[in-house]
C-alpha cells in the first residue's frame, strides 16, 4: 500500500481503498493523491497540501476546477437554484431521461453544433449522438459505419491508438497482437517515428510508405472497406503528436474511397491541441467526431457527431441507452461553451503552450529526458534510464517527488506515466501564466536532482 509521511488522514483513507476496491479501477501511479477539494489549477489534500494540477482530471478539467461562475450556470439550467417563498427548493429538472426530451437537452444541441459547425472543418458536424461514457460515443459511431451498407465490414484503425475498453471501441485500440481481436479490424501505421521529438515533427515527413500501405488494403478488401479511425495524437499511447500531413492524407483515402472518417477527439476537443477542436488544428473535415472529457469540465458527458445521414442508418433504440443526453450532461457542456464565449480562454492557452514548450525544451537538456513532445496544452516527456533506474522507474520515481514537492512545499499532481515511461504534462487551458513558470521550474528542479 502507498503511504506518504504527515499524511495520517489520507493514509488511513489509502488503507481504506486497499480493502475496499480492486487494483484495477485506476492505473498505477506511485502518488496515490487523496483529493479533498479542488479550486482552479490546484489541488487540496485532506491534510491542506496544494498540488498544481498538470493533468485536468485526465483532460477534463480544461477551464480549472469548479469555477464558480461555471457551477452557477449549471445549476441554474437544472433549476436547482430555485426556491419558494419559505426558502424550500422548487421543482428542478429531472436527472434522468430516458426516451423523453428536455429544454437543457434541446439547448444542448444547438450550442453545441452552432460551435462545430462555425470552426473550420466543422461542415459535416449535423448531428448528436450523446453517449455515457467515450467507449459508448465509439462504439456508436462504428456501428453507425457498419449499418451504411450491406458488405462493408472492415474498420481501419491506427496502430497505437486508445479509443476505450469496451467492445468495438477496444478492438480498434492498439494493434492486432490481440488473438481474440475481432476480425473486422484491421491496423495502418501511425507516424512514431517521424513524431518522436519536436525537432523530428518539423521536418518533412514522406508519406509515400503510409498511402501505399492503405492502398494495398483497398486493393485486399476493395469494398469491404467502411471506415477509417485515428486520433489526432496518440494519448495513451506515449503522447505522439503527427503532422498534419499525415492527417490530411488519411482523409483523402477516405475521401476518394467513399469511407468513413472517425476522428476519435475524446482527449483533444474544447480547445486542448490549439484550436477548439482538433480537426481544425489538423486540417481536415471528418465525417464523425468524438467528443468527451472536455465538454462537461468535469461531469461525464460523451457524444459522437457527425452527418445526419450516417446516424439514419440505425433504426429506435440502435443508438440508445439510460444516460445518454443525460440533463446534467447537457447543462455542463452549455455552461462550458458559455465559459469559452465569455472569457479569452484560447488566447489564454495559446500564452501557456508557449510556457509549457519553452519549460519542457529546456528539461531535456537534463540527462533523464530522451525527448518532449506536443502541442497546446497537451505535452509528454519520454524518460531514460538513470543510473540503476530503467525509464520506466525514473516515471515513476518523478511522480512520486513531484507529489511529495520541493523543499518549499511546492507539489504537483502528475497521472502515472503513459506506454511506461512517458508522463503527460496537461494543465488547465486558463492556469495563470506566472504560476506555471513557477510550477514547470519545480518540475525542473525535482528531475535535475535526479
Amino acid at each position: 500500500m502507498i503511504t506518504h509521511t504527515n499524511e495520517p488522514t489520507s493514509n488511513d483513507l489509502r488503507a481504506t481503498l486497499e480493502n475496499t476496491e480492486p487494483h484495477c479501477l485506476r492505473t498505477q501511479t506511485t502518488s496515490m493523491a487523496v483529493l479533498a477539494k479542488s479550486e482552479g489549477s490546484y489541488h487540496f489534500t485532506p491534510e491542506g497540501r496544494k498540488l498544481a494540477d498538470f493533468t485536468s482530471g485526465v483532460l477534463v478539467a480544461n477551464i480549472g476546477h469548479n469555477p464558480k461562475r461555471w457551477w452557477k450556470r449549471v445549476l441554474e439550467l437544472m433549476g436547482l437554484n430555485n426556491l419558494d417563498a419559505d426558502g424550500e427548493f422548487l421543482p428542478a429538472v429531472t436527472l434522468t431521461s430516458y426516451n423523453a426530451v428536455t429544454e437543457v437537452e434541446m439547448e444542448a444541441n444547438r450550442k453545441l453544433l452552432a460551435n462545430l459547425q462555425a470552426q473550420p472543418g466543422g461542415g459535416r458536424m449535423e448531428q448528436i449522438l450523446w453517449a455515457a461514457s467515450g467507449s459508448e460515443a465509439i462504439q456508436k459511431g462504428l456501428w453507425a459505419c457498419l449499418a451504411r451498407r450491406e458488405g462493408e465490414d472492415i474498420i481501419l484503425a491506427t496502430r497505437g491508438g486508445f479509443h476505450g475498453k469496451k467492445g468495438l471501441a477496444g478492438a480498434v485500440t492498439g494493434s492486432e497482437d490481440d488473438p481474440e481481436r475481432d476480425p473486422r479490424v484491421r491496423f495502418i501505421s501511425f507516424p512514431k517515428e517521424e513524431c518522436a521529438s519536436l525537432e523530428k515533427r518539423r521536418e518533412p515527413i514522406d508519406l509515400t510508405p503510409y498511402r501505399e500501405e492503405l492502398e494495398a488494403l483497398k486493393a485486399e478488401y476493395g469494398d469491404r472497406l467502411c471506415c477509417l479511425i485515428t486520433e489526432p495524437y496518440l494519448g495513451g499511447g506515449g503522447s505522439y503528436h503527427p503532422h498534419k500531413e499525415y492527417m490530411q492524407m488519411l482523409e483523402s483515402f477516405c475521401r476518394e474511397n467513399d469511407l468513413i472518417f472517425i476522428f476519435d477527439e475524446i482527449q483533444a476537443n474544447f480547445g486542448r491541441t490549439g484550436s477548439m477542436y482538433a480537426f481544425s488544428e489538423y486540417g481536415v473535415e471528418p465525417d464523425l467526431v468524438a467528443l468527451g472529457k472536455g465538454m462537461g469540465n468535469g461531469v461525464p458527458v460523451d457524444a459522437i457527431v457527425g452527418r445526419a445521414d450516417l446516424f439514419g442508418t440505425m433504426g429506435y433504440g440502435a443508438g440508445s441507452d439510460t444516460w445518454s443526453a443525460h440533463p446534467l450532461g447537457c447543462a455542463s457542456v452549455i455552461a462550458t461553451l458559455e465559459e469559452f464565449e465569455h472569457d479569452n480562454i484560447m488566447e489564454q492557452a495559446a500564452g501557456l503552450s508557449e510556457i509549457i514548450e519553452e519549460a519542457l525544451v529546456r528539461l531535456t537538456e537534463l540527462p533523464a529526458i530522451t525527448a518532449v513532445r506536443g502541442e497546446g496544452t497537451v505535452w509528454g516527456i519520454e524518460f531514460a534510464p538513470v543510473g540503476d533506474l530503467s525509464a520506466e522507474e525514473v516515471a515513476h520515481e518523478v511522480v512520486r517527488r513531484a507529489y511529495i514537492g520541493n523543499e518549499e512545499g511546492k507539489a504537483i499532481h502528475l497521472l502515472g506515466p503513459l506506454a511506461g515511461k512517458v508522463i503527460r504534462i496537461a494543465p488547465p487551458l486558463n492556469m495563470d501564466h506566472g504560476e506555471a513558470r513557477e510550477y514547470f521550474d519545480v518540475l525542473h528542479g525535482l528531475i535535475a536532482g535526479m
